[in-house]
This record gives C-alpha cells, structure tokens and sequence, in this order.
C-alpha cells in the first residue's frame, strides 16, 4: 500500500457518492488506504448461538427463537415490547423507536434471530433495539464482526460492505509490502484482512488490548514513519542559516546583578545550552520543560539579552492577553535598567497604536516585542527578527509556530526558536512528539517556594471550606475559587462562574469578591487582575483563564470546584497559581459525591504529589496523550493504529529504525512516511 491505494479515492467503491464521500471525510477516509487503517475499535462475537438462558448482563450474543408475545406498552415512554422465546427459557425485547410495519412484522409465532447485548430490566434480562433477521434467511457469521468508529450518517453495516469490497479490487493482490522489514510480517494486507474480519478462533482479549501481533506490526510501522517524519525535519532544519548569536558576558553580568536572585544550577544549565545553541550557523529548536514555578521566563530573559545584544529583534508569543501583559510588566522590570524597553502587540489595541508598532517593528526601532495571537496578522514584519519565544507552546499548533518564525525568515535566515512549556511532557511523548527539537528540563525548583498544602474535599462541606475561606481572607490572604464548567460555550462557562460569584457574596459579605472569565473585555480582564494583584480583591471567583502563567504572590488559598472534571495536568497548573510568596499555600479540591474510581485516583495523585513530571505520568495513564496536552497540540499528529501508552516499549526501536532508514534507505524512509504520515510536507515546512 505504498501510493497505489492512496491514490485510489474511495468514490471508487460502489455506493460512495459526493454525498457518502462527504460524510466519509468526517472519519478521515478519502481514499481506499484510508478505509483499510480505519480499523474496528472491538469486535463481536456473532458466529455462534446462545441459549437465552445461558446469556449474561452486557456480554453480546447471538439468541434464536419464537415471538410468543408482542405488545405495545404506555408509560412515561411508548414501547413495543416482544417476547422471545427458546427450548431454554424467554427474553423481553424493547423498542422505543418503532414504525407500524416494523411491529406488524414482529407478531406472534415469527422466528426470529437477534443480536444485542443484555440489560437488566423490570422483570430480568431484556435486549434494547437488537439487530434482528428473519431466523430461516440468514447464516451465521463466519467470522468475527467489526465495530467501527462511526459519525452521523455513516453506519456500521456501510463500513463492513465497503471494506469487503476493497479486499475484491485488483490493486490489493499486489499485496503490502512491510516497509520496516519485518520479518513476522513481511507483507502487511494480510494483517489488514485479519484485523477487519478475524476468525471465529481469534483471541478477542489480545485484540480489544491492541496486543495482537498484527496490531503490533502495524503500530510499529506507523511509530516509524512518525519518527522518520521527525528524523528528517530535524536533518532539513540543519541545512537552514540561522544568524550566529553571540554571548555579550558583560551584559549577562549586569542582568544578573540586578536581578536579586541566583539562578539554580538546572537554570544556568539550560542557559548555557541555549548560549551554545544560538552561537550556531543553523536554527536552534530546543523545548524547555519545566515544572510550574521552575523559573523559565527568567531563562528566557538570558537567551532574549543574548539576542538582543547581538544586534537582533526578539518576539516572545503567549496564549493570553493577561500572560503577555505580565510578561510585558516583568521583562520591563529586568530590561529597563539596560537600556531595552520591550513593546506590546495585542488584539485589543486600537488601529492607530497598532499601525505605530508595526511601523516601529519594521524600521527595527522595537527591538522586544511580547503579544498573543496578533503577532501572526498580516502586516507585522521583523526587520532582524532573531529568536522567537513561544510560552505555553501546547497551546499552539504546528502552523501557528510555523507562521510565527516564517516572519523573521530574511535573506534566507530562519530565526531561532526557543520553546516553553510548564506542562511536563512524559519520556513517551517526549521521544514520539518532540523528537525533532532538542529538549531541556528546568528540574530544579528556587529555594523558598512553597509546598501547597492539597487537601480533597467533599462537596458537602461546602460550607465549611467557606468559612475556612473567609477567616483566612479575614488573616490577609487572598484566594481563588476556580469554576471548572466543561463546555465548549463561553457563554455557559461565565454564567457557572456568575452563579458561584453571586453564592460566595451571599454567604460572606464582609468580603470582596471579584470575578474573571473568559468572555470578559480584554481591558476588563486587565482591570480585574491588577486590582488583584494590588489586593484590592480578596477572592477572585474564575475559570480556567487564570490557568497559565499567572502571578501574584500574595494569592496563598485556592479552591477548585469540582476538581473531578479535570485532568491531573490541567489541575497542577491550577494549584500553581499559589505557593509564589512566603506564606503557606493551601489547595482545596472540592468535588461532587460520589466520587468515580478514575476521579479518586487523579485527585489522591495530586493530593500526594506536588512533582509535576510525575503527575504527568501518571495523567498519561490514566488519560492519554491528547487529554495532556490539549486538543490543538495532539490534533498535530494522530495516530490512526498506535497508542503511545499501549505500545510505549516499541518507541525507542521505532526511533532507531528511523534514524537508519533517514540515513540509509531515504527512498524507504519517504514511503513508509506516505503511506502513514499523508501530510509529509508539513514535517518539511514545520
């Protein structure tokens, strides 16, 4: 399945028009190799024949029998209820849905075979809309039946016909060549073959694990391809010029002195490659993981000095508007003394003040320049653009970086990259993502900051974590109380936060209470916070939006609700909102009872560990990849077979074929990269 069957649209199947093959994008399935790696997510087991009496509750099976009774019922909800029975005993069967034809098919004395899966109901087990056939037409399947993946007007028995229909063409006699030289599998349709329509013998355990060796040879081959695709685009970038910056260690001196800290051994570590980095003919792209509260944004001051004292311009990209304009404050703060006064560039500003940046930009008058998503709009041109910097890079996808340092490409110079994130990304997903940047770990904390005191409480103490609330605010502290609605809608977000801000007002009236959310004014949002960080606000009710970056020392107290909504990684950020001053930090994470077995073990991770690497293992486990690091930053590579928690013990082998076929067999290394990748030129222009 090299080219052949990518080039093979699946309109080329009988039954796919424009209509279908609409539909069938939604899935990802254009072509006929699309539809064979668009494999079953379980499998059931349809070949043989249960007595009724032998059937159990959510296991599915096959039944036969003869309708003794059929009835619609009036209730809360009009049924028809069939009776079904064999030579073992009798099943009800209930339709909620059904049409005048279908209950006069479904009369007395009708054989009828059925598949479902049984429930408990009022009077024992019951089937809920089975598949059903006339019991003297049809056989038993032959093999195992496939359970795809499906979306709205692509159903299951159209993705059974269509694969059957692609194992008829004439192309796939040619059969699938293992482009990993594998020597189990040499050819890989009969893989494919196997995995769509397995034998009535096949092991559904190893299958529904993803452990089949087939599975295995498939997600083996499609982990190569990533990392070839990784492979080459760190050789491509190699072959770009990048301008040499140079290390000015008087102005490093001076920054540090004015600093007031020392940094810690893993920052100046990190600096130091960073200064070796850039010193280099080609582009640098390393990412710099740290834990919350590690201290990058100082690291990412050295290596903006080291840019800026070369004579080049620096841009430093941040997801928020709030993030950007702390950023601006603190950058101020430690620049100003040196001469370097960085500028501003974000959505809110007004056209003329806008126009006047990017004129600034351009003639190379601004030489720090900090913003959010603004930073790619048409008209905002570098004149020596040097380093870009990109904070909270998870929350940026591949384009947006790629747009961002295509602004400084001048005179065939690619600027460096320097890349943050205070999420920690597992050793797994290091090796399968980031394989083409070179990675730093910041994992050391300053001395001083403060452990949090996490505790997980029961939402029917909501009264007392108020009254806690209020007397420490009553002692000087100033809290968060964090909203976690999960909606796509800003809307109903804001009013959740709405509804929790007027119910603390209510309960403590001695306090001042503030709220901040996402659908907010820019200049609202800005307002808020700094009355804030002034102290003026003793609880800031909000949602998510406070979740990076933000830094207020004086905050020591924060309430989660509903801490069982979310992610482990997404509530450690949370909790590192506090614990930035000298006082003892407090975390309370209120969830509503009953408490899930999944939910109790995030939030007993969290409660017992404030190490962030290993709370990201640990969420890796429990949720996987794209749950981590957020929709936009795991919609940048998907995976169609592998799984990078299942098949964790293939990644370092996959890595090292890679490396080989890049430097070896490049001709093998471009296939294997088509056939699994598609979008080949993307890893090219990243």
């Amino acid at each position: 399945m090299g080219d052949a069957l990518r080039q093979i649209p699946i309109e080329r199947l009988k039954g796919v028009g424009p209509t279908q093959s609409q539909k069938l994008s939604r899935l990802g399935i254009h072509s006929i190799q699309d539809l064979l790696l668009h494999l079953p997510h379980r499998f059931e087991d349809r070949t043989r024949l249960t007595a009724i009496a032998n059937l159990k509750v959510d296991q599915g099976a096959v039944i036969e029998g003869v309708i003794v009774g059929s009835e619609v019922q009036f209730g809360r909800r009009r049924s028809l209820i069939v009776t079904l029975r064999d030579d073992s005993g009798q099943i009800s069967i209930r339709f909620f849905h059904f049409s005048k034809a279908q209950q006069q098919h479904l009369k007395n004395q009708t054989r009828l075979r059925c598949f479902g899966v049984p429930r408990r109901g009022r009077s024992g087990l019951e089937l809920y809309h089975p598949e059903y056939t006339a019991a003297d037409k049809s056989a038993l399947a032959a093999t195992l039946t496939p359970v795809y993946p499906v979306t709205e007007g692509v159903t299951q028995n159209l993705l059974r016909k269509l694969v059957q229909q692609v194992f008829t063409l004439p192309e796939i006699q040619n059969g699938l060549p293992s482009l990993t030289t594998d020597a189990t599998y040499p050819d890989l349709m009969p893989c494919l073959k196997y995995l769509h329509t397995p034998p009535s013998t096949a092991n559904l355990g190893a299958l529904a694990e993803g452990l089949d060796p087939r599975q295995r040879a498939l997600a083996f081959e499609e982990l190569t391809a990533h990392q070839a695709g990784l492979a080459q685009f760190k050789q491509q970038l190699q072959l770009r010029r990048a301008p040499a910056l140079s290390c000015q260690p008087k102005a490093l001196e001076a920054f540090s002195a004015q600093l007031g800290f020392t940094l810690t051994r893993a920052q100046q570590r990190v600096v130091e490659e960073i200064a070796f980095d850039v010193n280099q003919t080609n582009p640098m792209l390393r990412l710099i993981q740290g834990d919350v509260g590690s201290g990058k944004t100082v690291v990412a001051a050295f290596a903006a000095l080291i840019a800026l004292t070369s004579g080049h311009q620096v841009t430093l990209m941040a997801p928020t508007e709030i993030l950007a304009e702390q950023h601006l404050k603190t950058f101020s703060q430690w620049f100003s003394a040196l001469g370097i006064e960085p500028a501003l560039l974000t959505g809110r500003l007004n056209n003329s003040t806008r126009q006047a940046r990017r004129a600034a930009l351009a003639n190379g008058e601004i030489k720090l320049l900090i913003g959010t998503h603004a930073l790619f709009q048409e008209g905002v041109e570098f004149k020596n653009l040097g380093l870009v910097i990109i904070d909270e890079q998870h929350r940026f996808g591949v384009n947006q970086r790629m747009a961002l340092r295509n602004k400084g490409r001048a005179e065939s110079m690619t600027p460096h990259q320097l890349i943050m994130t205070a999420t920690p990304i597992p050793r797994t997903l290091t090796m399968t993502l980031y394989a083409s940047m070179d990675c730093s770990v910041i994992d050391e904390l300053p001395p001083g900051r403060q452990k949090i005191d996490t505790r997980v409480v029961s939402g029917n103490k909501r009264g007392e974590v108020m009254a806690r609330l209020e007397s420490a605010c009553e002692s000087g502290a100033q809290a968060y109380w964090v909203c976690t609605l999960i909606e796509t809608s800003d809307v109903l977000k804001a009013q959740a936060a709405e509804s929790v801000l007027a119910e603390l007002q209510h309960a403590l009236p001695g306090l001042h209470i503030e709220l901040i959310h996402g659908r907010m004014k820019p200049q609202d949002k800005a307002s808020v916070m700094a009355r804030f960080v002034r102290g003026d606000i003793q609880i800031l009710v909000a949602t998510t939006v406070i979740e990076v970056g933000v830094d207020v020392p004086n905050a020591n107290f924060m309430v989660i609700d509903n801490a069982e909504r979310l992610g482990l990684t997404q509530l450690h950020q949370l909790r590192g909102r506090v614990g930035r001053g000298a006082k003892a930090s407090f975390c309370l994470l209120l969830y509503e009872p009953p408490l899930g077995r999944l939910s109790k073990q995030r939030l007993s991770v969290l409660r017992d560990s404030q190490d962030g690497f290993y709370i990201a293992e640990q969420d890796l486990a429990i949720r996987g990849p794209g749950d981590i690091l957020g929709d936009r930053q795991s919609g940048d590579v998907v995976f169609k077979i592998a799984d990078l928690r299942r098949d964790e013990d293939l990644i370092a082998a996959a890595h090292e074929l890679a490396q080989t076929l890049i430097e070896q067999a490049p001709q093998q290394a471009e296939a294997l990269m088509r056939r699994w990748v598609g979008a080949i030129d993307e890893y090219r222009e990243a």
